[in-house]
């Protein structure tokens, strides 16, 4: 079989973190997995070199297209087509309309039709915010109806897409687990909790749907108690974080009890997880969860949301909290902070659940996948 991979988010440093890892780690493990079928990558100038083929049924293939642009559906589809490929995987939903080899699609989640319309979910004049959703409608219901097949990756994500595409045969969508990366670093910075202050730590970026703002607030209470522990944001450096800087002002946190770190390495979030007190996600929205499977990988405690995927994912190794009751968050920030038993029982629970996630694993299942579709028509 010859299959293609849509790359192009190869790697957190330009895919983002999550579906940037997703990416990187699915192309690793075929290289070690799968010496038989053939593989075209199809790569970003930024990660091209940073892709290595370790394996000969390997190639690579410079598409200079960004995601979501005029350009990349005119550039993908002539690009894919010309490999006469049996199956392309795409592992986002942008897939081009224009297209004619048959695909495979991993949906991570539904956020954008699940959350309600905020001025506050984008940086853009309200006409143009309105053609990216418009367009952002468009192009799923593309990669829903004409795949052949649909990675979900997780039931809940399986749940929202027969939720809002009740008509998709729900034999197409198949749920894979993602995997989980052991961060590899040294202690200390850029957290600094080695003989320094205490620290919660939130990694990702700080879109609406994470939840930051109301985080700051609960933070703002529980500070008045607890002035030894700061709090430590860690993501991309964009509009999104700026905008947070600027709401952190509006608070009553001490700016001193507040850290961020900005475009961390590898290394640096390894630093930041093993140096950590609590680690924090409330997000209101997610499809699997990397970081916080991430910081138990760590020995991290963690705190997350009551909210859609997060306690299928993280189970009962997660303290948890309504992502709408800044009291109950901050209740359970004073628990897994004076509560040591507690904080070394999610401790140990948390390196127990992070086993049941595996990029080996979801390579596995994701080729198997590859092997069923290549030769079947759309359902």
């Amino acid at each position: 079989m010859r299959i293609g991979i849509d790359a192009r988010l190869y790697g957190p440093a330009v895919g983002g973190g999550g579906l940037g890892r997703y990416v990187e780690q699915l192309v690793t493990e075929l290289q070690t997995q799968d010496r038989e079928n053939r593989y075209v990558l199809f790569l970003k100038p930024e990660n091209f070199d940073a892709c290595k083929l370790t394996a000969p049924n390997f190639e690579k293939r410079l598409a200079d297209a960004h995601w979501y642009t005029a350009k990349e559906q005119l550039l993908m589809p002539r690009l894919i087509d010309r490999e006469r490929l049996d199956l392309v995987h795409f592992p986002h939903w942008n897939v081009p309309l224009l297209l004619r080899t048959p695909f495979l699609v991993t949906i991570h989640d539904l956020i954008l039709l699940e959350q309600p319309r905020s001025a506050k979910a984008t940086t853009r004049h309200p006409a143009i915010y309105w053609l990216k959703r418009l367009g952002y409608r468009v192009s799923l219901q593309n990669a829903v109806h004409r795949s052949r097949g649909i990675v979900a990756v997780s039931e809940y994500t399986k749940m929202s897409l027969q939720r809002f595409f009740p008509n998709v045969s729900t034999k197409k969508i198949c749920v894979v687990y993602e995997g989980v990366t052991k961060l590899e670093g040294s202690k200390n910075e850029p957290g600094e909790k080695k003989g320094g202050k205490k620290y919660f730590l939130y990694v990702g970026n700080a879109y609406p749907h994470k939840n930051l703002e109301l985080l700051l607030q609960a933070f703002s209470f529980f500070v008045r108690l607890h002035p030894e522990v700061d709090l430590v944001l860690a993501g991309r450096d964009d509009l999104f974080y700026r905008r947070l800087k600027k709401e952190l002002d509006e608070t009553e946190v001490p700016g001193e009890n507040v850290r961020f770190v900005m475009n961390p390495s590898d290394a640096d979030l390894a630093k930041l997880y093993g140096n950590a007190t609590l680690y924090l996600f409330p997000s209101r929205s997610e499809g699997f969860g990397l970081p916080p499977l991430e910081a138990m990988a760590a020995g991290v405690p963690v705190a997350a949301a009551r909210a859609t995927s997060l306690p299928e994912i993280l189970g009962d190794a997660a303290l948890y909290f309504s992502p709408d009751d800044i009291e109950d968050m901050v209740a359970v920030m004073e628990r897994a902070l004076v509560d040591e038993p507690l904080r070394n029982d999610l401790i140990a629970k948390g390196r127990e659940r992070v086993t049941h996630y595996s990029w080996s694993a979801m390579t596995a299942q994701t080729r198997a996948i590859y092997e069923r579709l290549a030769h079947r028509k759309t359902e």
